[in-house]
């Protein structure tokens, strides 16, 4: 049987999405012909990967304009295709996708939610762009055969919504078998500080870490090290250009910053609890921090706070005030058995890693990519 073409789609810039990724060497490893599109900014990074993939380069990069210009664009390719499954990532690709397999014979749809999409904070504060958004997902969700999402939480609200199987793929870290040969001297790492540490490509707003910077002024002997990138990053750096206990470093490659990752003396995500998303969002960051052996400070957010409480891995902050949240800090860094705190971490790491998660994944592309029809 010749290897499926199986095209996976994106709206980001594809180098730092770690879930796109490991769904796309998923595939491969069993033997299917993967292609990933996405989008190039102008800071986009470099890319090496063991599959193909296709970067558009767009002359809008934001708003209205960008998700017709990415969704024309987009069908337009999946179009003139040979392709046996397409994957949707998010509801901002699922037209682009849903539209174009109408046109091809033998062809699944796949859908892996991120997120709950429609009650991210940048459409709920506009509720003319989030009914638009609505009325897609309305139109398309009841006719998809093969869904997958990124916690339990988030299944719950899609399968009362449209009464479909939602299955549960977590964002989870591979584990992480090479020991860090960096030494914080090499990375440019205070050796004298406690670290705290805040990693991701979502630093925006209402996840925390405005407050934790405030929580620095409660916090002598520590260094606050925040890498990636986001919409309060910018308004964050404002904040901190005097400050010598904080520092930023863009956004990497993941495998150069866990080298930084497993140095952290704690790990921190702080969502609120403004948005259903927040309310259950389940960041992969978490599951970094525990890969690499680090106490987590978090937000009381249930899907967070079941990990952490179960495992016993780090400790939950009461509120989002700063002296709360450096109260926490401290708590974590010096009062909790740090011997106890290490094994946990271990324990939590080889039962909670992607080489366990993705074999739900063969549940939803077996049948797929094993059989001449769908």
């Amino acid at each position: 049987m010749p290897a499926k073409k199986v095209i996976v789609s994106v709206t980001n810039d594809l180098a730092t999405d770690q879930r796109v990724h490991k769904v796309c060497v998923y595939l491969h490893n069993k033997g299917c012909k993967v292609t990933l599109v996405g989008r190039r900014l102008s800071n986009s990074m470099p890319m090496q990967r063991p599959y193909k993939f296709k970067r558009m380069r767009l002359f809008f990069s934001k708003g209205a304009l960008f998700y017709a210009e990415y969704n024309k664009r987009l069908f337009l390719y999946l179009l003139f295709r040979k392709v046996d499954v397409l994957v949707a990532n998010d509801l901002d690709t699922l037209l682009a996708n849903k539209t174009a397999v109408k046109f091809k014979r033998n062809c699944a749809l796949v859908y892996d939610s991120h997120e709950y999409f429609t009650e991210v904070p940048e459409l709920v504060s506009r509720p003319k762009i989030q009914r638009v958004w609505e009325r897609i997902e309305e139109k398309i969700f009841p006719k998809l055969d093969n869904i997958y999402t990124v916690n339990s939480s988030i299944a719950k609200l899609y399968e009362e919504k449209y009464q479909k199987k939602i299955h549960v793929v977590r964002n989870m870290a591979p584990q992480l078998i090479e020991q860090n040969s960096y030494t914080k001297a090499e990375l440019g790492m205070p050796l004298d500080k406690k670290i705290i540490l805040v990693q991701g490509a979502g630093i925006n707003i209402d996840r925390g870490i405005e407050e934790l910077l405030l929580a620095m002024d409660f916090l002598q002997g520590y260094h606050l090290l925040i890498i990636g990138s986001g919409d309060v990053v910018p308004l964050l750096k404002e904040r901190a250009k005097n400050r010598s206990d904080v520092s930023f470093i863009d956004k990497k490659p993941y495998d150069v910053m866990m080298r930084y990752t497993s140095h952290a003396d704690v790990g921190v995500s702080l969502d609120k609890d403004t948005n259903i998303n927040y309310r259950y969002s389940l960041p992969n960051k978490i599951f970094d921090y525990i890969q690499a052996g680090v106490p987590i400070l978090a937000s009381n957010v249930v899907e967070v706070k079941t990990i952490v409480e179960k495992y016993k891995i780090g400790a939950i902050t009461p509120s989002h005030e700063p002296s709360a949240i450096a109260k926490t800090v401290r708590l974590i860094v010096e009062e909790m058995n740090k011997t106890d705190l290490l094994d946990n971490l271990k324990t939590a790491a080889t039962e909670l890693n992607w080489e366990i998660e993705s074999k739900v994944l063969d549940v939803v592309y077996h049948p797929l990519i094993n059989s001449n029809e769908h």
